[in-house]
């Protein structure tokens, strides 16, 4: 499984509506080189043509029952994984993994989704998903996640459950591979592989969780999506059977048809067991034969559904309108699906393919970043739509109105590639960078991370692919790039260009005058546009290796149990080092500068909502574009954000390109490019973003709440769209750019390196600049307000579905630092409303799918604090749900709370700290800020102790001190009327 490559260009047909603005690029243009080709005298003729059939090698309809896709492959598969079957067809993987140490992962897959079910069951599938917590043979109903609880696992965080259109996953991280762990663990996922009860009474109470579930996901995005999913594969059987199914069967199918789906497709040689952790093979390997071995399928099997013949169609397009939407336009090809079990010649056809398509995602990178770009965004992929078809197009976001512009452009950048294909030295570069990639993952390879691990198994099952480790996926790699030329690339990439089609489709949120039949004339006129051969780019060198003498360290502190290190230059630059050996060749770095919020006028609308431009917008002496050619083969990156006290630059890389990373972040705070082009394209995609929010309660929630919560405060609020329209590049300089050039430096590097060269690339880097002034906020800057206690609710509306509403609830608490026992003790507060929250309003009433309750102590604003809880809820059913929370609020005032309550709440969240410890972000973030408030390692140092020694009282003082009814205050959002 050559899978580096697939990341960035296989996207799921759930997304395809996403823009790839990440892929970067190289201009073409029309200023050829003397000795380009001559441009053609006229378009070609664009008659469509037919995609080669995929039937060289073994098909997935080779594979016997319990063989595994390597057994009939000549791709090796990786040795550090046993594969086996047992007796009654189940299939497993195990693999022994140390990172992190006393961990595990424990996956059960089928080979079903909701392609399997009937027209009576659409939505079952995914509703059987929901019923496998829901009560079983030896588990009552209610007790599966009580049980996990108990062994640390945190329902949605570790155990989880995703049903797709083909598969079904079951998930469950441990946090610890004991034996009462692991046998607990492997028992209830036997338990829902083939003893499961579905009650009928049961299924009753959870319709209203899966139709929470429903209504969440029913956002303007999605809906636009179900149509061009339909439009593309039209006639076939995926668009009819989304995972979500139909509210209708879900209100109201009877438990016998979940039953049925549940008997007829749940069976042993349908399933996969993958464990991956801290354990003996051996062991693993028989406590799957001793739990599994006797699990037998029910009933009569499910017949594979036949998913429909791919329409015959030449030149087509649909319009979609969709208020709320943002307009794009989807250019696509559909070819028959490859149904091919990986081998070696499937792998290099792939990559030559991958090759083809990253040129021209770097072109239409290249386009985004001219000065007048036809679109805000656009890329170019490859789809599999679940074997039922396969789709390679490319897709744009555009401005409103703009369509027709991106039409063209795309048709053009689409048929330069087709006729004059892909130069060597495109080639080369694209080469080079993804052999960066193949080599960082191969020398990481010894401290992959075991769900990741777990992940790579499972997602290799769907498409029959053979599981293979980073070192023989570069060494795959190696071999097929080997000498390589541009030629057969270019005839690789083509072929992707043909079957059914040109499908066009065109989301908008108006209506376009003329409808299909003036998109499909607009592609036709855009076809008689000669287009020339795509020019190289001018060569470049990276003008920011140098700042000046190298700083010099002139003060050094060893914080011994933390195993970090404090560093001071001369100039006044702070550095944090953490060496850790969490993840082989990655090194994580932070450049923490000025105050961050703090610097900002509370009157006055923040930019900060265009931050991202600042990055896109390059440095003075190069642009963003010339930069990612020159740094080609370099693993670096750079993104801009701000915490409460700091402007933030931070990147991850590899030790070999860590003077690289920080060169990047140095350039960035001291010599910004501030180019309006990028700052505009980001002000175009805001100019419609109020219409696509004001259409959900979600969206309603994101734009206001952070300024009802922090009232009369602008460095809080969304901008309005007057706001966004007056928007400038020189607002956002005079913000952030002010901080970023005279703020005090504090760089913070965690990871795979040692503290003499942490110190050696800094002392070049931001070590080199001049000594800055710096300075305090002023004085009222952390000064913030909270809303006022209220009996009244604040209520906005949107204009999405009648069904949808959203409450939110909050109870002042205090900052971090008045009571740090106290912040604690209000943490397992919030983790016990959380279990009761859940208890009462989703397994009892099942009015929602997943109430959320969180507490916030924060480490900058003195005196700020709360308990906030949210819920997707029916209009109709707030006042309830309101109800609901008071009485329970009430309850952990009155009464203290059990044993088994705070052990439940207690040890998920310990055992996430204690997993979290264990990677490299915990200690970026942990030590952010630590020289300048030692308070931090404080608080870093005791949090767990402090969270184990919470008692019921603890909890009950605090749900008394903080959650009284007089205290609280409710923000609502309902459909408009």
């Amino acid at each position: 499984m050559i899978s580096v490559s697939r990341l960035a260009l296989v996207v799921s047909a759930g997304l395809a509506l996403t823009a790839c603005s990440t892929l970067s690029s190289v201009l073409p243009g029309s200023d050829r080189k003397p000795d380009a080709p001559a441009a053609p005298k006229a378009p070609p003729t664009r008659a469509p043509a037919q995609a080669p059939a995929k039937t060289s090698g073994p098909q997935f309809s080779d594979l016997k029952p319990g063989q595994w896709p390597h057994e009939i492959s000549d791709v090796a598969v990786d040795p550090a994984i046993r594969f086996g079957v047992l007796e009654n067809g189940m299939r497993y993987a195990i693999r022994k993994n140390a990172t992190p140490p006393g961990q595990g992962a424990l996956r059960l897959w089928f080979d079903a989704g909701s392609l399997m079910e009937a027209d009576d069951q659409q939505g079952l599938a995914h509703f059987l998903e929901h019923m496998a917590f829901n009560g079983s043979k030896n588990v009552p109903e209610g007790d599966m996640v009580k049980i996990l609880e108990r062994r640390g696992l945190a329902f949605g965080a570790d155990t989880n459950a995703s049903t797709s259109f083909d598969e079904t996953t079951y998930t469950l991280d441990l946090p610890k591979t004991d034996d009462p762990t692991v046998d607990d663990a492997m028992m209830l996922l036997r338990e829902a592989a083939g003893e499961l009860t579905i009650d009928p009474a049961a299924v009753d109470r959870e319709r209203g969780v899966v139709l929470s579930e429903e209504r969440t996901r029913d956002t303007p995005g999605y809906r636009v999506f179900k149509q061009g999913f339909a439009f593309n594969l039209q006639g076939q059987r995926p668009p009819s059977r989304l995972p979500i199914g139909t509210t209708d069967v879900i209100s109201t199918a009877p438990a016998q048809r979940i039953r049925d789906f549940y008997q007829a497709w749940y069976r042993p040689e349908n399933a996969v067991f993958v464990a991956v952790g801290d354990f003996d093979v051996d062991a693993m390997e028989a406590r799957i034969k001793a739990r599994f071995g006797d699990w037998k399928g029910k009933g009569e099997p499910g017949k594979r559904p036949d998913l429909g013949a791919i329409a015959q169609r030449g030149l087509t397009a649909k319009v979609i309108v969709e208020p709320g939407s943002g307009e794009s336009v989807q250019l696509g090809w559909v070819q028959s699906p490859d149904l091919r079990v990986e081998t070696k010649a499937s792998d290099r056809e792939y990559m030559l393919e991958s090759l083809g398509m990253a040129v021209l995602n770097r072109r239409l990178r290249a386009l985004t970043r001219s000065a007048e770009p036809p679109f805000i965004s656009a890329g170019a992929l490859r789809n599999d739509q679940y074997h039922a078809a396969q789709i390679n197009g490319l897709f744009a976001q555009v401005k409103p109105g703009g369509w027709k512009a991106a039409l063209q452009v795309l048709d053009q950048e689409q048929r330069r590639l087709m006729q004059f294909g892909v130069r060597q030295d495109e080639l080369d570069r694209e080469i080079v960078a993804m052999r960066a990639s193949y080599v960082a993952a191969a020398a990481g390879e010894a401290t992959q991370r075991t769900p990741a691990l777990a992940g790579q198994i499972v997602g290799a099952l769907g498409d029959r692919e053979v599981v293979t480790s980073p070192s023989q996926n570069l060494a795959a790699f190696e071999a097929i790039t080997k000498d390589l030329k541009a030629d057969a690339v270019s005839a690789a990439v083509k072929s992707l260009f043909a079957g059914q089609g040109p499908l066009i489709v065109l989301p908008t949120p108006t209506a376009i005058e003329g409808g299909e039949a003036a998109v499909t004339a607009a592609y036709q006129e855009a076809g008689k546009t000669v287009v020339t051969p795509p020019a190289a780019p001018a060569a470049t060198t990276w003008p920011y290796a140098v700042f000046g003498p190298t700083g010099k360290a002139v003060e050094q502190k060893d914080v011994a149990d933390l195993d970090a290190v404090f560093v001071r230059f001369e100039n006044g630059v702070r550095l944090t080092v953490k060496p850790t050996k969490f993840r082989d060749d990655q090194i994580l770095v932070k450049a923490r500068i000025g105050n961050g919020l703090l610097d900002l006028s509370k009157t006055g609308q923040s930019p900060l909502w265009s931050a991202s431009s600042m990055i896109e917008g390059g440095l003075k002496q190069i642009t963003a574009q010339d930069m990612e050619q020159v740094l080609t083969g370099k693993v670096w990156n750079a993104g801009l954000g701000v915490e409460d006290d700091a402007f933030v630059l931070s990147g991850r890389t590899r030790p070999e390109d860590l003077s690289t990373e920080l060169q990047v972040l140095a350039a960035y705070a001291s010599d910004a490019g501030w180019r309006p082009e990028a700052f505009n394209r980001v002000k175009t995609y805001y100019g419609t973003i109020h219409d696509q929010l004001e259409r959900t309660s979600g969206g309603v929630v994101g734009r206001d709440l952070s300024s009802l919560m922090h009232p009369g405060d602008e460095r809080f609020a969304f901008p309005d769209r007057k706001e966004i329209a007056d928007g400038s590049i020189d607002q956002l300089k005079a913000a952030v750019g002010g901080p970023l050039s005279t703020g005090q430096i504090e760089i913070v590097v965690v990871g795979d390196t040692t503290v003499e060269k942490a110190i050696a690339a800094v002392g070049e880097t931001f070590g080199a600049l001049p000594a800055r002034a710096g300075g305090p906020a002023p004085a009222d800057a952390a000064r913030i307000a909270f809303p006022a206690p209220s009996k009244v609710p604040v209520i906005r509306t949107h204009k999405g579905r009648a069904d949808q509403g959203l409450l939110f609830m909050t109870w002042k608490t205090d900052d971090l630092f008045s009571d740090l026992q106290r912040s604690r003790n209000t943490q397992v507060l919030a983790s016990v409303m959380q279990l009761r929250l859940t208890d009462e309003l989703r397994e009892k009433q099942g009015a929602t799918y997943s109430p959320s309750v969180s507490a916030t102590h924060n480490a900058t604003f003195p005196g700020w604090g709360y308990i906030g809880l949210s819920v997707e809820v029916p209009p109709e059913k707030i006042d309830q749900v309101v109800a609901s929370v008071r009485q329970i609020a009430a309850d952990l005032r009155d009464k203290p709370v059990t044993a088994d309550e705070l052990e439940r709440a207690k040890l998920p969240r310990i055992d996430q700290l204690e997993k979290a410890r264990e990677t490299n972000e915990y200690w970026l973030g942990a030590l952010s800020g630590a020289q300048t408030d030692p308070r931090l390692l404080d608080a870093t140092r005791s949090v767990i102790a402090g969270l184990q020694r919470v008692t019921a009282a603890d909890v009950q003082k605090a749900a008394r001190t903080f959650l009284a009814d007089d205290k609280s205050w409710t923000f609502e959002v309902r459909p408009e009327k």
